[in-house]
Parts: C-alpha cells; sequence; structure tokens
C-alpha cells in the first residue's frame, strides 16, 4: 500500500509538472520573438540534456549501450527519440501561430492518439471509461474551437496552420510515447530521457541557429533558459510523483495543464499588457476548455470511478469505510 505522505507529496509533484506545463507555452511564445522554433526547440534539449547528464554522473547510473546492440530496441530508441523531436519542433512551431492555451488544449490530443494506438498496437482493450473520456475530449475540443472551426477547413489560414501543427506535434508525441511504454520495462526513466534528449540535439543541432540567442534581452534569454530548466524540472518531478503515487493519478493530474496555461496567460496580461496578450474565449470557448481537460482526467482515471455494471465506485468506498 502506498503511504499517506507519499501520496501528497506524489500529488504535490504531479501539480508541479501540469503548472511547468501550464508556463511553458507562454515562455515559448515570448521567447520565439528573437529565435525561431527549432533553435527553442533545440535550446530546450540541449540545456536538458546537459542537466540529465550531472544528475546521471552523481547518481552514477548511466546506461548500459550494450543492451541496444538488438535491432528491435535501437529502432524503438530511434522511434522515441525522433518522436519526440518532432513534438518539440511542432509544438513550439504551433506557438507561433497560437496562444498558449489553444496550443495546450490541441496538445491533450495525444492522449487521445496514445490510448487508440495502444489498443492496437497493444492488443489493450479500450475501457468504457476511455471511450467517454475520448467523446468528452473531443466535444469539449469542438466547444473550444467554436469561433475558428471553419478556420481550421475551409482557408489556410495562420490560426489553422498552428492548430495543424499542434494536432502533429499530438501525434509525434503518441508516437514517442509508444515506444518509451516498451523500453522503459528495460531503462530507468531519466536514463531513457537521457539518450532520447542527446539524439534530438544531435540531429537538431544543424537546423538549429544558437546565435540568434546573442540577440535576446535580458527577459527573453530568462525565458529561453526557463523553456530548457522548464523541461527538466516537469519530467523530473513526473518521474518522483509516478515513483510515489499511481501512475494513473499522477497522469490525470498533468491533464489540468491546459487550465493552468489559461490562467498564467490571462494573469500575465493583466500584469504586463505590453508584453502578453490576452486569451479572449466566448462561454462556450471556457466550457470547451474545461470539457477537454474533465475528459483527458476521466480517460485517465475513470475506471477508478465508474464501471459499467457497479455504478460510481466512489460512493460504494465511502459506504465501506
Amino acid at each position: 500500500m502506498i503511504k499517506q505522505q507519499n501520496v501528497k507529496l506524489g500529488f504535490a509533484l504531479a501539480m508541479l509538472t501540469a503548472v511547468m506545463w501550464g508556463l511553458v507555452p507562454i515562455a515559448m511564445k515570448y521567447a520565439l520573438v528573437v529565435i525561431d522554433p527549432l533553435t527553442l526547440a533545440w535550446s530546450r534539449l540541449a540545456i536538458s540534456a546537459v542537466g540529465i547528464t550531472i544528475w546521471l554522473a552523481y547518481k552514477k547510473q548511466f546506461p548500459n549501450l550494450a543492451m541496444f546492440k538488438k535491432r528491435r530496441r535501437f529502432i524503438l530508441l530511434m522511434i522515441a527519440g525522433f518522436g519526440l523531436l518532432g513534438n518539440f519542433a511542432l509544438f513550439a512551431s504551433s506557438v507561433q501561430y497560437l496562444s498558449a492555451t489553444t496550443a495546450q488544449v490541441v496538445g491533450q490530443m495525444g492522449i487521445v492518439i496514445f490510448m487508440i494506438s495502444s489498443a492496437f498496437v497493444f492488443k489493450e482493450r479500450l475501457r468504457p471509461t476511455q471511450i467517454m473520456g475520448i467523446s468528452v475530449l473531443l466535444i469539449g475540443l469542438g466547444l473550444f474551437f467554436n469561433k475558428n472551426i471553419t478556420v481550421l477547413f475551409a482557408n489556410i489560414s495562420t490560426y489553422g496552420i498552428g492548430v495543424w501543427l499542434a494536432l502533429l506535434a499530438s501525434i509525434s508525441w503518441a508516437a514517442y510515447a509508444l515506444a518509451q511504454k516498451v523500453l522503459l520495462q528495460k531503462l530507468r526513466a531519466e536514463q531513457l530521457l537521457w539518450l532520447i534528449y542527446l539524439i534530438c540535439t544531435v540531429f537538431l543541432w544543424p537546423l538549429a541557429s544558437p546565435s540568434k540567442i546573442a540577440h535576446a534581452d535580458a527577459t527573453q534569454l530568462f525565458a529561453i533558459i526557463f523553456c530548457g530548466l522548464n523541461t527538466i524540472i516537469a519530467y523530473g518531478a513526473l518521474v518522483m510523483a509516478m515513483e510515489r503515487w499511481q501512475a494513473a493519478q499522477v497522469s490525470a493530474i498533468t491533464t489540468l495543464s491546459p487550465l493552468f496555461a489559461l490562467i498564467f496567460s490571462d494573469l500575465f496580461a493583466v500584469i504586463w499588457p505590453e508584453k502578453f496578450a490576452m486569451q479572449y474565449l466566448n462561454i462556450l470557448g471556457y466550457i470547451g476548455a474545461v470539457s477537454v481537460v474533465a475528459g483527458a482526467m476521466f480517460a485517465t482515471i475513470g475506471h477508478y470511478l465508474w464501471h459499467p455494471r457497479k455504478g460510481w465506485l466512489i460512493n460504494q468506498k465511502k459506504e465501506e469505510e
């Protein structure tokens, strides 16, 4: 049984991950004023690679690379590496055209794609609660984009390009997550992330322009560095949270990131209106954003709360107590 203090710490760490993921697209949008998306993605990955290298050197826990002599494992590592590389590059590109909130809301599609893909790749059966959660999420997306739904299909616009880039980023993340799920049977999470960050940094280097960072002012440079440190802190907190709490609950908490993106975007716009833009949504848009988060959360932990035959399990647990 998980100790109560571990549950509280796991919850706090999972919440930290959600907050950091909510903040990162805001910082990215500010950093993109001075550097291009590929350079931003490369800097995030490079900073993360350096940070995890220092950590693994301190813990003396570098992975045994001989395990990748097996072709299947090497191919999976490449899929995970290029999947995350694509996610970082495409997501950064989408933030150029979208608000931080919109980018994070579309990013929740990664959960849907991963769940459906897992059902085919790993022969896993989708639970009724997962189907319900995915349905609510998709309805929420429709409500969120109610003002701009025709823009996504009728013509090519910067907004539409941003949404499709964010969707491609989600697909890329799902490919990374599928390969990671298999590789984590042989490696610790931080060891796998170290290898993946190194792969991404090396392959993205020729496409990046690090010299552009020199043109950033103090606040823009802070945003660039924050984006890199954010990756280390968020994923580090996520790994530690899963060591102390059940993975499903941790994943459910991290789905709150779009709401944090919405809250912080509007907060920063009020405090620094000359640097940050307000996120203007109508009532259906706000309902859609909440529905996306609720759907993603229910798809993740719904089976702990409700069963098609037994009803609401949470009520039964209270009666047993």
